[in-house]
């Protein structure tokens, strides 16, 4: 059971929900204090079950007709598990998300329900973001912006780091679109809706191009060891060029380079782990 669970939290993406809050945490003057703990602990485990937990169970009948599922892009478990998953989801979270309310003032207490919101209304069944275009690609920057935004709220909203969230979030919006270009047909046959069934595939992969561009401009505009993360953000830009003249026929071959973008994840954020490391030093 424990197995099957650890495949649908989906590990490989742990670290792209933990990182934003515990650098942001440290960054902004926070100690490794028992919320840098347990804020850290809910957004690598707890946080990524609840959400691809949830997703798995409301997403089941596409699931079925996606070829990319029951892989590390999402788990494909049978309806007989679905209770189970729920369970533990739901479970793990409460205990965290009661203790972090605990800890936090009412701001930083309101701004954490609500990314917790977002999280659930993305997938379940009644609000189902995900099938509403645009608001689809909100609702997945806010899963990895929010833990940003939450941490923020923590010290108290300075001014200075606003940028670099908002650069997250056009990233964010960027990479889900960019995701959704591959399960166009799928998505058609279930009778699903998303931002790349409604504009198309070549639209959808231009829009993610922009915003990848226009994250990337904004960080450098930052200065200093931001134009290095800037740099490396600009592999994103590349990685979606070759599908640019992408048909909605032709959608199936983005998973190549979503695939793709799943590991430059983890090569640009050593470059940004660098770069922290480096202002954090100068500071």
């Amino acid at each position: 059971m424990l197995q099957k669970l650890f495949k649908v939290s989906r590990p490989i993406s742990w670290i792209n929900t933990a990182f934003p809050f515990g650098a942001t945490y440290i960054m902004l003057g926070g100690s490794v204090d028992l919320v840098f703990i347990v804020g850290c602990l809910f957004f690598l485990i707890p946080y990524n079950l609840l959400m691809y937990g949830v997703n798995d169970v409301y997403d089941y009948e596409s699931d079925m007709r996606n070829p990319r599922k029951n892989s590390i892009e999402g788990a494909r478990e049978e309806k007989v598990f679905h209770p189970t998953i729920l369970r533990a989801a739901y479970g793990l979270t409460a205990p965290f998300l009661v203790a972090l309310l605990l800890l936090s003032d009412w701001r930083s207490a309101i701004i954490l329900l609500i990314v917790v919101f977002f999280v659930i209304a993305y997938s379940i069944k009644g609000l189902r973001f995900k099938e509403k275009p645009f608001l689809d690609s909100i609702t997945s920057s806010i899963h990895f912006v929010g833990p940003m935004i939450y941490a923020i709220a923590l010290l108290g909203f300075p001014a200075e780091v606003w940028p670099f969230a908002i650069g997250l979030f056009l990233w964010g919006l960027a990479s889900h679109a960019f995701g959704a270009v591959q399960d166009i047909i799928p998505d058609r046959e279930g009778h699903l809706k998303s931002i790349a069934t409604i504009i198309g595939a070549r639209a959808t992969v231009w829009f993610s191009a922009i915003l990848y561009t226009a994250a990337v401009v904004l960080i450098a505009l930052q200065g200093g060891v931001a134009i290095i993360v800037a740099m490396a953000g600009v592999i994103y830009i590349c990685n979606v060029l070759p599908y640019l003249t992408i048909t909605d026929i032709t959608s199936s071959t983005a998973n190549k380079g979503w695939r793709r973008f799943i590991w430059l994840n983890y090569s640009v954020g050593a470059v940004v782990t660098i770069c922290l490391i480096l202002a954090y030093r100068i500071q």
